[in-house]
């Protein structure tokens, strides 16, 4: 599904407020202006000034959120298929739409009325490289995990996979794509997704998987080669990539079967590069953090048993919490190795 922008955000009454930093604690605090109840008013815009060792969760957005960040809701409520609900019934004037519109219950929104927002949050600083990284590093499971599943001849299971980064992912990076003067691949992107429809066994698809996936390379060079081999910058990143890939397992799943193997298959994906980019800072980890890299190691290992293959188990190997503690562990374990960057930073 494509992420639309819509021509309403341009129109909308913003708020634009700054976030300052505390002396002791480098918080940041946010005031909103009240949103407006006028029918054009989609979004406030909310400028979010990032610090060192940014961890905290930023509400959803759920007029611009991508299917990725809405199966959170989709997992939390045990809704099948409320990512493409949301996404079909937008735009939302205010959260509590969700309701009047018919889309989850009164019950379910209370919920999740905490998570949501139709705000559009204005990332800065190492908060907006952390997400570029991260939605980059999405594109990257969903490549993963469609070139497991054409090795194993399957392409009809390998398309959609091909067709997230380019329909849901890129529309959301593309700005900082160009900001960052990389190179336009969406065209690579869709030429390879039109060939695995039309063509699969042609041997054009091997060449152009290996572009698509070099392109999405260059666009993560595109920050700085000390930024993106940070521990504590790589440990957000790979901590955004297991919740994202927390909130697929869990739409995965539902009475105790795996239901939705596309969802299952991007959970996958995400998992696999979160590894990989921790085997990255693995010998780092291991010298300034010996505790801490013990232990991601430990919750990893454990959390990978989840998906034993890329097409899905007949029964699950783990539940959707069993996910979520090691998930969390993992989280527990990179927050203090974050915390412990921003304290020497300040210094």
């Amino acid at each position: 599904m494509k992420n639309f922008r819509y021509v309403c955000l341009a129109v909308a009454a913003c708020a634009i407020v700054t976030l300052s930093s505390c002396n002791n604690g480098g918080t940041s605090t946010t005031e909103n202006s009240p949103a407006t109840n006028t029918p054009n008013s989609v979004a406030q815009t909310t400028e979010a000034v990032s610090h060192s060792g940014h961890s905290s969760k930023k509400p959803i957005n759920i007029n611009t959120a991508i299917l990725s960040e809405l199966d959170k809701f989709e997992a939390q409520l045990g809704v099948p298929a409320l990512s493409n609900k949301i996404q079909a019934n937008r735009p939302y004037a205010s959260p509590d739409e969700l309701v009047s519109k018919k889309v989850i219950s009164q019950e379910q929104f209370d919920k999740i009325k905490d998570q949501v927002t139709v705000q559009e949050v204005v990332l800065t600083g190492e908060a907006k490289d952390v997400d570029y990284m991260t939605k980059l590093g999405l594109m990257k499971g969903h490549l993963i995990v469609a070139q497991e599943l054409l090795d194993q001849n399957q392409p009809k299971q390998a398309e959609p996979h091909i067709g997230h980064p380019v329909e849901e992912i890129y529309v959301d990076v593309e700005e900082q794509l160009n900001d960052r003067k990389v190179k336009e691949f969406k065209t690579t992107l869709v030429s390879l997704q039109d060939l695995v429809k039309s063509n699969p066994k042609d041997a054009k698809v091997k060449t152009n998987f290996t572009t698509s996936m070099e392109s999405v390379d260059q666009a993560i060079a595109a920050l700085p080669e000390a930024q993106r081999t940070q521990p504590s910058f790589v440990l957000q990143v790979i901590n955004g990539l297991l919740d994202s890939a927390n909130s697929e397992y869990g739409a995965a799943i539902a009475n105790g079967k795996i239901a939705a193997a596309i969802e299952y298959q991007d959970s996958r994906g995400f998992v696999i590069y979160a590894d990989e980019l921790y085997q990255s800072i693995n010998s780092q980890m291991a010298k300034d953090h010996p505790d801490a890299d013990k232990a991601i190691k430990a919750s990893m290992t454990q959390l990978k048993k989840a998906w034993p293959s890329v097409i899905p188990p007949a029964k699950p190997v783990n539940t959707p919490e069993e996910v979520t503690k090691e998930i969390k562990a993992i989280e527990s374990a990179s927050q203090k190795v974050i915390d412990n960057s921003k304290t020497q930073a300040q210094r």
